[in-house]
């Protein structure tokens, strides 16, 4: 075990440690896990440190991104299936993904460890069966690469780019280096699967000029160093799928959800939540709506009246004037 393991250790436990776990789930993982297709990507809100950190890097709720690549034998390739086999010893039944983690690298998890967490599926639109089994190709061969932690900390520094730092603490995002690289993050190691088959993410869109005759659209691939678990849920290129704990198309009508009833708030959420006490009466609206279309007339009467005043001052002004 080297000296920089041995140093670096309680840092990244410290950094992984979670917080507790969300006392009722956002998502309805059973639903959730049937609906997913291999390269669907999956966000998770992260309850880590290090998810702090994105999250307050990226301004977005989403810290963490997985490739879901289906069960082993849903692989074709045989070379694929032999080393995902190698870097995963659970049941072949399982649903897999390979994901970037912190302390792990890039490695082979079931989706079940983010069972208790919010989740959301962002699906590549219109995908060909081809480039799938590419980008899991790609995702397969970075297996067993180590976790970019200073990627996060270059990315916290690009976005907030101080001119007063030292050359040598600034970001490295933009360092080229020859050949691949031997670190990632989840989200740089997914987006290089895509663009692996160049399929679009955030790219540039360069427009032909006006006067460029003889130009054509071009799209310009983005740094995938650059690219965070939130730009998949922004991406036009990929459809967001969502299925809450209790779903409306599933009761057709948001007015048959289960808003009444004879539960009672704990003394920790009635600060949070409201019962249907607190939603607003029919009466109390029209009310609302009645008085301010009283202020909204009497405001113009108001208005009228001044504008007749202002042209009776103004005649009698020329008046003046005419008769001196």
């Amino acid at each position: 075990m080297g000296l920089i393991t041995v140093l670096t250790r309680p840092i990244v436990s410290w950094l992984t440690r979670e917080a507790n776990v969300r006392p009722r789930p956002l998502s309805d993982f059973e639903r959730l896990q049937h609906e997913l297709k291999p390269c669907d990507v999956i966000l998770v809100e992260g309850r880590s440190r290090i998810s702090d950190v994105i999250r307050m890097t990226t301004q977005s709720p989403w810290t963490h991104a997985a490739l879901y690549i289906g069960r082993i034998h849903d692989v074709e390739d045989p070379d694929l299936r032999e080393i995902i086999r190698h870097h995963y010893k659970g049941e072949p039944t399982d649903r897999l993904m390979i994901e970037s983690q912190l302390g792990q690298g890039t490695v082979v998890n079931k989706i079940d460890i983010y069972k208790p967490e919010h989740l959301r599926i962002c699906r590549p639109a219109r995908l060909g069966t081809k480039d799938s089994h590419q980008v899991i190709r790609y995702a397969v061969s970075r297996l067993g690469v180590d976790y970019d932690v200073r990627q996060i900390f270059d990315l916290a520094r690009f976005m907030f780019p101080w001119s007063f730092l030292p050359r040598r603490w600034r970001s490295s995002l933009f360092q080229h280096n020859a050949g691949r690289s031997t670190r990632t993050v989840c989200s740089t190691m997914i987006a290089e699967a895509f663009a692996f088959v160049q399929f679009p993410i955030l790219p540039l869109v360069k427009l032909p000029s006006e006067n460029g005759i003889s130009e054509k659209m071009q799209l310009f691939r983005r740094n995938p160093k650059l690219c965070t678990p939130s730009d998949f849920d922004y991406s036009p290129y990929f459809k967001i799928i969502k299925y809450p704990f209790i779903d409306i198309h599933f009761h057709d009508s948001h007015h048959l959800l289960p808003w009444h009833g004879s539960r009672i708030l704990e003394e920790d959420e009635s600060s949070h939540y409201l019962t249907n006490e607190g939603v607003p009466k029919d009466h109390e609206v029209q009310q609302a709506i009645e008085e301010a279309v009283a202020v909204t007339r009497a405001a113009e009467v108001g208005a009228e009246d001044k504008n007749d005043s202002n042209a009776d001052a103004a005649a009698e002004s020329n008046d003046e004037q005419v008769n001196q």
